[in-house]
């Protein structure tokens, strides 16, 4: 069925975005100002993307509408540009140029709407020598250093699915920047290009690990720093049954009530000594694995330790904090994140399951007055 905006739904109710469809980052940062209430509109293309998982089942489509336009045909970008009119933001995420040539890049598109906030995800960004290679999270996070700070420091460094460059340095950056030249269009009457490249978002996101390797308190070296799992008392810890804890009382007194638990207070009673470091984390591994992780969570509940159990995914809904928080939600009978974060006047929601593609062209023709939507007659 299709579906209409639902007013009043977040702070961004109001707000019109026009989503160019792809893959990755791109529909993420949709999401997440769908999640928010904006009217996000996808521009899906015939035949679907070349990549991504069966549309009824893509939880980053949650909370919009879809058209299906043929941006190669002689109408697709000409519909495109009678969206973009009446839009706030544009988001797409092809390679540097492609738009251009699709006819809907920026310069086309602000000379049909001068406040637009044309919002560009890529993984290079639209300039320098790799903009217009081809390329994925794990390429992105390897050149900015921040692959090497993650895993053991006799193995491979570690993969962190696609989370920390694709979502955390791409479509994070993509949002706060859209909003960001959103406010200034509205203040100046004045749109931009937002280039949001996830190589500067994930190298920014080390801000604070470059800080301390200028200060000298943070070793270019994987797994030999307080927070890349050089520290014993800073990582995860094998339970007898298979399971895993993870463990990070820095503070001094959290760290005493975690030695005082797990058994071994009075064994090391110089935390700091980092020449006993091997023999405190083999103290603390031996201990981790005399009991399960169910027994070790009970040892640990309700205790100012910061310890907590490494749950699976399928778990984590589970849990009792985040059961009591709703931090996940069913609708349509998916379990999913729940929209993040919470506000006290505008609640967001999950309102409507993934958009199918085209499924919603009447509506949007309707509600965005773009009559050439809808399918021409056949004689």
């Amino acid at each position: 069925m299709a579906k209409g905006p639902t007013p009043g739904h977040g702070p961004l109710t109001g707000v019109r975005v026009v989503e160019l469809a792809g893959i990755g980052p791109g529909p993420f940062a949709a999401m997440l100002l769908a999640d928010l209430g904006a009217d996000v509109v996808r521009v899906d293309r015939p035949g679907g993307a070349g990549l991504g998982i069966d549309p009824a089942h893509d939880l980053t489509n949650r909370n919009k509408r879809s058209v299906v336009l043929d941006l190669k045909s002689d109408e697709g970008p000409a519909r495109v540009l009678d969206l973009v009119e009446r839009a706030d933001i544009l988001v797409e995420g092809y390679r540097p140029g492609v738009a251009e040539r699709l006819g809907v890049g920026p310069d086309a598109c602000l000379a049909r709407n001068p406040k637009l906030v044309y919002g560009r995800m890529t993984g290079w960004g639209q300039a320098g020598p790799l903009a217009d290679r081809a390329g994925h999270d794990i390429a992105y996070i390897a050149l900015t250093g921040t692959l090497s700070m993650i895993g053991r420091p006799d193995e491979p460094p570690t993969v962190p699915a696609n989370l920390v460059g694709d979502y955390a340095g791409g479509s994070l950056y993509l949002v706060v920047g859209v909003l960001a030249a959103l406010q200034h269009a509205r203040a100046h009457g004045e749109g931009q290009v937002v280039d949001a490249a996830i190589v500067d978002g994930a190298a920014h996101l080390a801000t604070m690990i470059h800080g301390m390797l200028a200060a000298g308190s943070w070793q270019d070296r994987r797994g030999a720093n307080l927070l890349d799992g050089g520290c014993p008392f800073y990582g995860t810890y094998a339970t007898s049954d298979g399971g895993h804890m993870a463990v990070g009382p820095l503070e001094g007194r959290f760290y005493a009530e975690f030695a005082r638990l797990l058994g071994i207070a009075d064994a090391f009673p110089d935390r700091w000594d980092l020449a006993r470091w091997d023999e405190l984390r083999a103290a603390v591994t031996e201990r981790f694995l005399t009991r399960t992780r169910a027994e070790w969570t009970e040892v640990f509940a309700g205790a100012d330790a910061c310890v907590a159990p490494v749950l699976s995914l399928g778990e984590a809904p589970h849990h009792p904090h985040l059961a009591a928080r709703s931090t996940f939600v069913e609708h349509g009978g998916r379990t999913q994140p729940a929209p993040a974060p919470r506000f006290s006047a505008t609640p967001v929601s999950v309102r409507t399951g993934p958009a199918l593609p085209g499924a919603d062209t009447e509506a949007v023709a309707a509600d965005w007055d773009v009559p050439g939507l809808r399918p021409t007659p056949r004689d």
